[in-house]
């Protein structure tokens, strides 16, 4: 095997060993409380489908390039890469888009009880799986240009002139308006949540360095009295801003260099005939599926608390906290 080669099947390994079991591990934790507790607050069951979409970007599109790197197996015939790739960026674009969805429900729990944006949270939470249903429909409506146009041979070199090579499969596209077109469509799908989340958390973050100075305003003029619980609010707070900043920092930097290469991809002719470029984006968009897992684990408690004790009985609390620490 060559050298580059082995560089690829190992990259794609070290995506499919954190992500796969990081994934089912928060899948399990809120199943699991969901059975335990006969409910899942809304912003538990927005993480719940965000693990599922993530579990599908790491299994299905890094696990099977593993088994094709190292020749286990192949399953990128054309029927194959045709479902490979929708299902691929199908589930991509579920979890930019839901993120997205827990961020501005996040910033919709930090509103005041009785506020318009309270009501406007309460019309989400009631109709969450229309949400789902919403973003199914048009996640895979905008990836249906993957069933049309993938191919997993290139036994005619003149398909490199539209197309995209992606080691073991290959996106051709009839023009070069018509692939220009499609990557335009797929960069707005991935930029908009992106801007829309961003402006969420730095809702979140403002709320929350606001809501500190007056903690420590009023804990100057108590003169300590009730410190324990406004520091135990404070640490709250911290955890919340720190998942916020981490999750939202992963997102710019991975999807950022993912949607950079794309854009350059399309725009550099001469970039279509190695398939390093795709190798290299697929990484990064497939990094946030198998490292967020790792930052729900630390940052939410309810998740730890879950997996450390799992048979301890909890109260649900219903509290800023409760919120955003799904994060």
């Amino acid at each position: 095997m060559e050298s580059d080669m082995l560089t690829r099947g190992l990259l794609y390994l070290f995506l499919t060993v954190v992500g796969v079991p990081g994934n089912c591990t928060v899948i399990w934790a809120f199943l699991h409380m969901a059975y335990s507790e006969h409910k899942l607050l809304p912003a538990d069951a927005i993480v719940l489908h965000l693990a599922c979409a993530n579990l599908l970007v790491v299994g299905v599109r890094c696990l099977l390039e593993i088994l094709a790197t190292f020749e286990l197996a192949n399953v990128f015939s054309d029927t194959g890469c045709k479902a490979v790739i929708f299902v691929y960026r199908t589930s991509r674009s579920l979890s930019i888009w839901l993120t997205f969805v827990l961020s501005a429900f996040q910033c919709l729990s930090i509103a005041p009880p009785g506020s318009g944006w309270a009501g406007v949270r309460a019309l989400v939470a009631r109709h969450l799986g229309g949400i789902f249903l919403f973003l199914w429909v048009l996640n895979t409506s905008m990836s249906s240009a993957s069933i049309a146009f993938s191919l997993g041979s290139q036994n005619d070199s003149g398909l490199m002139q539209h197309g995209i090579n992606v080691e073991f499969c290959f996106v051709r596209f009839p023009s070069r308006l018509s692939r220009d077109a499609n990557g335009a469509v797929q960069v707005a799908r991935d930029v908009v949540p992106m801007a829309l989340m961003t402006a969420a958390s730095l809702i979140i973050l403002v709320f929350l360095y606001r809501h500190s100075q007056q903690v420590k305003s009023l804990r100057g003029g108590a003169g300590g009295g009730g410190g324990g619980g406004k520091r135990q609010g404070s640490s709250a707070e911290q955890r919340a801003a720190k998942a916020v900043v981490a999750l939202v920092t992963m997102y710019v930097t991975f999807y950022g260099v993912d949607n950079g290469i794309w854009v350059y991809t399309l725009t550099v002719q001469n970039t279509l005939k190695s398939s390093l470029l795709s190798d290299v984006r697929i990484f990064f968009s497939s990094l946030y599926a198998s490292v967020s897992p790792i930052v729900i684990i630390v940052t939410n408690r309810k998740v730890s608390k879950r997996l450390s004790c799992g048979r301890e009985d909890e109260k649900p609390v219903q509290s800023a906290d409760t919120a955003l620490s799904t994060m």
